[in-house]
Formats: C-alpha cells, sequence, structure tokens
C-alpha cells in the first residue's frame, strides 16, 4: 500500500485531506450539470435564442470539447509522469480562464445581443474555451484521486471526496441564480475554485512511477485495449445519456408541464441534497454488496422515480419534491459508483500511476457525448412537435413529459439489461471459468 493510500492514515487526517483534495469538485460543479441546465434556459427566455439553433450550438460545443478530453488525458499523464507539481500547475492556469470564460457566457456584450447570430457565435466560442480549461482541471483532478489507489471500498471512498462536494456545489449553482443573480453566482465560482485550487496543493500526493514518462506513454487508444474498459463504457454511457436528458429538460418540465416556477429552488435543493445525503449511504452499501450491484439498484430506483414523473399534471408540487428526492438518491451512486469502478478496471489492467489521464480522457468524452445528444437531439425534436418555452398545448405537454420522464427510463432499463449482462454476469462468468480451470 502507497503512503499515500487512503488507509494508510487515521481518520481525522483522512478527512482534512479528503477535503482538500475533494474540495476542488465544488467549483467544477458549476461548470457541470448547473451550466447545461441553466444556460439553454436562460438564452431561450433572455434572448429569445431558437431552441433548436441552440441545442446545435450546444452539441456542437461539447463534441468539440469531448474531441480534445483524450488528448488532454494523455497530456495530463504526462505532466503527472513528471511531477504532480506540472500537473497542479496546469490546473491552476486552466482554473483562472475558466473563471473568465463562465461569466462571460451569461453577459455576452452588448455588440452581441442585437442578433440570435451573434448570440450563437458568442455562445459557442465561449462555451469551446470554458469546456476545454474545465476538462484539464477534471482530468488533472479525476487522475490524481485515482492515483490514490486502495480496495473498492477505498476507491468509492475517494470519489466520494470528490463528489460530495460536487453536489453541494451543484445545489448551490443551482439554487443562487434563482437566489441572487447569475453575477453573484459568477463571483461565488470564481472564490471557490481559487480556493479550492489552493488547498489542492496541500492534499495527498498521488502515485509516482519515475519509468512513467520514458517506460509508457500511453496510446490515445490505450484503453479501448483494455475490454474491461469498454464493456464498463458502454454501460456508462446508456446510463449516463438517461440521465442527461431530465437534466437538460427539468427547467421547461418544471415551468410548462408543473406551472410551479416558483418552486424552482426547492426542487433542485431537493434533488441536489438527496444526492449529496446519499453518498455515504451508497458507499456503505459497496462494502456490503460491490460495486456493479449497489449500482444496479440505483439504476432501479431511478426508473421507478422517472416513470412516476409522468403521471403528474400541473401544481403536483409534493409529488415532484418527493420524485426529486427518489432520483437524485440514484444521482448519488451515478457520481460516485461508475468512477470507483473504472479506477479497479485501470488497476487490474496494470495501468496505475501511468495511464489515469488517458482512461478519464475517454471517460469525460463519453460524458460530455452523453450532455452533448441530450440537448443536440431533444430539443430540436420538442421543437418538431411543437414545443416552445411556455407552452401550454396538450400535445406539445405530452412530448415533454415523454422526453423528459419515459425515454429515460427506457434507457435506463437498457443500462440496467446492459450492467448486468456486460459486468455482473460476465464477472461471474469469469469466477466460474477461473475455478473449473483450478479444479
Amino acid at each position: 500500500m502507497s503512503p499515500t493510500s487512503p488507509a494508510s492514515r487515521g481518520p481525522l487526517q483522512r478527512r482534512l485531506h479528503g477535503l482538500c483534495y475533494g474540495s476542488l469538485g465544488l467549483p467544477l460543479a458549476f461548470v457541470a450539470l448547473p451550466l447545461y441546465v441553466v444556460l439553454p434556459n436562460h438564452y431561450a427566455s433572455q434572448f429569445g435564442v431558437p431552441l433548436s439553433w441552440l441545442g446545435i450550438v450546444l452539441l456542437a460545443a461539447r463534441l468539440l470539447d469531448a474531441v480534445a478530453d483524450p488528448l488532454i488525458g494523455r497530456w495530463v499523464d504526462a505532466l503527472f509522469a513528471r511531477s504532480s507539481r506540472f500537473a497542479w500547475a496546469a490546473a491552476a492556469s486552466a482554473a483562472g480562464l475558466l473563471t473568465i470564460g463562465f461569466a462571460a457566457l451569461f453577459f455576452p456584450p452588448a455588440a452581441v445581443r442585437s442578433s440570435n447570430q451573434g448570440l450563437l457565435g458568442w455562445c459557442a466560442g465561449v462555451l469551446a474555451l470554458t469546456y476545454l480549461c474545465y476538462s484539464i482541471v477534471s482530468v488533472v483532478h479525476q487522475s490524481w484521486g485515482a492515483r490514490l489507489g486502495g480496495n473498492e471500498s477505498q476507491r468509492a471512498r475517494v470519489v466520494a471526496w470528490r463528489e460530495g462536494p460536487a453536489l453541494v456545489g451543484v445545489l448551490i449553482a443551482s439554487v443562487l441564480p434563482s437566489v441572487a443573480g447569475l453575477g453573484a453566482t459568477s463571483a461565488t465560482f470564481a472564490v471557490l475554485i481559487g480556493i479550492a485550487i489552493v488547498l489542492l496543493a496541500q492534499a495527498p500526493r498521488p502515485g509516482h512511477s519515475p519509468l512513467a514518462l520514458g517506460e509508457l506513454r500511453p496510446r490515445l487508444g490505450l484503453p479501448f485495449a483494455n475490454p474491461a474498459f469498454r464493456r464498463l463504457l458502454a454501460i456508462f454511457l446508456v446510463n449516463g445519456i438517461a440521465s442527461a436528458i431530465p437534466a437538460t429538460l427539468v427547467l421547461f418540465f418544471i415551468r410548462d408541464k408543473l406551472q410551479a416556477a416558483a418552486y424552482e429552488p426547492l426542487f433542485l435543493a431537493a434533488y441536489f441534497a438527496a444526492g449529496g445525503l446519499s453518498i455515504p449511504i451508497w458507499v456503505g452499501a459497496v462494502r456490503r454488496y460491490g460495486l456493479p450491484m449497489t449500482w444496479l439498484a440505483s439504476m432501479l430506483l431511478a426508473i421507478f422515480a422517472f416513470f412516476w414523473a409522468s403521471l403528474l399534471g400541473p401544481s403536483d408540487v409534493a409529488a415532484f419534491a418527493a420524485i426529486c428526492i427518489f432520483s437524485g438518491l440514484a444521482l448519488g451512486a451515478d457520481l460516485t459508483l461508475p468512477g470507483a469502478m473504472l479506477t479497479g478496471v485501470i488497476q487490474e489492467a496494470g495501468h496505475a500511476d501511468r495511464a489515469e489521464g488517458a482512461y478519464f480522457g475517454w471517460w469525460n468524452f463519453a460524458t460530455k457525448l452523453n450532455l452533448a445528444l441530450a440537448a443536440g437531439l431533444v430539443l430540436p425534436l420538442l421543437q418538431a412537435f411543437d414545443y416552445a418555452p411556455g407552452s401550454r398545448s396538450p400535445s406539445a405537454l405530452a412530448a415533454l413529459t415523454a422526453a423528459y420522464s419515459l425515454l429515460p427510463c427506457v434507457l435506463k432499463l437498457l443500462a440496467v439489461a446492459a450492467l448486468w449482462q456486460l459486468w455482473i454476469r460476465h464477472g461471474r462468468s469469469n469466477r466460474l471459468d477461473a475455478r473449473h480451470r483450478t479444479t
């Protein structure tokens, strides 16, 4: 066990080191789900940008960013091979540019506000910069944690250090725009990411192999030579787009289907608070049931919640709040368990302390592809069914309901089947084969 392993320290020291490492997840969360939830609605409602064009811009920006992630991952591995200080410096520089881009997205200059073309061009350019910087900081942060190693439970705890603060960040970033405005949100983000970058420098140093730079400069496609990574990524993709669709549409659903815009902060707070509070529960369940079975249980919980949402109508505030809590519980598992499984895949392939960046580069590519497809496909599809923000047409609202609740249920069922067939059953078959070979 390495001296930086989570199990090699006392409980208080682990918590302090966990705070130093995980605190960066809080401001980074501002650029993840909240940005993707708030930005489309902001440009559509404040500036009148058509949903179809906005969806195309979001799709293109995400795809461009996603393509860069594997290259960023390879570069991050080279930085870690030299020293974690080089990786930290890259993250700190990118965080500075990220702060500027985040504010610029919500406050385009007057010169571009006079036309949809100007607004869309500004949004596309600043999104590209913002996402690129976000990717650099994220891959450094994820690789740093993966290099701390440990067994299943310890890996889940390390991811929880990152995703717990991330959910707090999501909660703040989701509620703050409604309560204090986008200016205060941008200022808060700038302060939080500055503090977190300083704390990361005090976090436990990840594993370092002096041979990493000369002996192994990971090929871009190295992770795909690992069958376990290919199987896990397939499951992650299907499950991820099932989660990305309702995240993209939730504000439209609240305002138009439920007609409960005043309760937006309550709904979002319930969802993300439930996610954050559920993380220790899911980590505890891992110790008893293992990562795959615990993740499968969370998928079934999400299906229950989203199917129930399809039955709601105007002013069903209490029922939707309950749905937010149940789906938030499932979110806690989605944010914690797949990443812990990926760390195990890296370790079992013998790529620990050498190729974490390569793996997380492709992992983030998949994450952003999910979000891009959710916005780029679902928003134009809704417009094709005559849905627009503020619609009260029964057919348009029916299309919105189907996209928000029923489509994610179908995709989650596919993810359950994939997890069972490609991972749980596959793992049992491998163990049986190994047992037969030894008898």
